[in-house]
């Protein structure tokens, strides 16, 4: 009797996740019938979402776009790229111009409820942090009582800052500026003392922007957590699901010494824990609505969080960022994957 029930339940469980991945939601619905996703990225940081001069988007969260179509389509060219600013992002996304926003966006409580935004796992985790030119002498925040600080409108910066100077009473001066391209040229035109923003964002425009890099320095004091995360609209369970999970697909194959290189080689791997996630065993792709091969097609072709990480913002790239609170969590880090079962 106890092994009929159990099946019975078993059954039950199967049949409900099978209902639940054969109805798409409205943005997913859309995103086939157009054949391609529409990703929100930066208007310009170096090391997340950039385009050269020929129009060719590179990046951390560019990458991250890249994964999505491939988990969806198989296909990492079924992509639109949509440049945002801060001010522009929610809007964009709320309204469906875009499907998914890729763009150093923390995860906050009231973007996550009233915003009407749904959060997929973080992808960087960052903290805001201070540059100053070197000329200054500036060792630490704590010295830069009566400075004139460089801000961007719109960002979970300006509050930070704020509180930070006000927590430390410290006056400041702060210049508010809608733009980033903007915001850079008033700090390196010298309008402003400091420019405060994502460290990440500071490594970045040193290396992308300053005319010498080593002119200027990242002051040691992270001031605030900033957890950076793609994200979706609310209404759409199954679309946030194949975003959700193809980030952690990437975590997952590399905690398990999974790479784009030797991916082919796992494919006869005992893991069942990787023969699930590459798709030789059935199931994870049937649950998520995809071929099961999706998840080994996305670290195939776009690898996995490491080799992200490290061509796009590691210590051998011009932002040269050790992997720190990026690390995977057996080295000390905060990158963990949910199971894939």
């Amino acid at each position: 009797m106890k092994k009929g029930l159990l099946a019975a339940a078993a059954a039950v469980a199967l049949s409900v996740a099978a209902s639940g991945a054969a109805h798409a939601g409205p943005t997913l619905d859309a995103i086939k019938k157009r054949g391609f996703i529409q990703c929100g990225v930066n208007t310009g940081l170096a090391g997340f979402g950039n385009p050269d001069s020929a129009g060719n988007w590179t990046g951390l969260d560019v990458d991250f776009c890249r994964a999505f179509a491939v988990a969806l389509f198989g296909d990492a060219g079924k992509i639109k790229f949509t440049p945002l600013s801060a001010q522009q992002r929610f809007p964009a996304l709320q309204s469906g111009e875009v499907d998914v926003l890729s763009r150093n966006t923390t995860w906050t409580l009231t973007r996550d409820t009233s915003v009407g935004l749904n959060f997929a796992p973080v992808t960087y985790y960052d903290g805001q942090g201070f540059m100053v030119p070197k000329s200054l002498g500036v060792t630490s925040a704590k010295d830069l009582g009566g400075a004139t600080v460089c801000v961007q409108s719109g960002t979970t910066t300006e509050l930070n800052l704020a509180d930070y100077f006000r927590a430390n009473n410290l006056q400041y001066n702060p210049v508010v500026i809608e733009s980033v391209d903007e915001v850079n040229a008033a700090y390196f035109a010298g309008r402003c003392d400091v420019y405060t923003t994502d460290a990440s964002g500071l490594a970045g425009t040193r290396a992308a922007v300053a005319p010498n890099p080593d002119d200027h320095v990242i002051l040691p004091e992270v001031i605030s957590k900033e957890p950076l995360a793609p994200a979706v609209r609310h209404g759409d369970d199954q679309w946030f699901d194949i975003v959700k999970w193809t980030v952690y697909a990437t975590v997952q194959a590399e905690e398990k010494g999974i790479t784009s290189k030797n991916v082919d080689e796992f494919l006869a791997s005992k893991d069942p824990d990787v023969l699930r996630l590459l798709g030789v065993s059935a199931g994870m792709g049937a649950a998520l609505g995809l071929d099961e091969k999706w998840a080994y097609n996305v670290i195939k072709t776009i690898g996995n969080y490491g080799e992200i990480y490290e061509r796009n913002v590691g210590v051998n790239t011009p932002l040269k960022l050790e992997r720190g609170l990026n690390a995977l969590w057996s080295n000390g880090g905060l990158m963990y994957s949910m199971p894939f079962r």
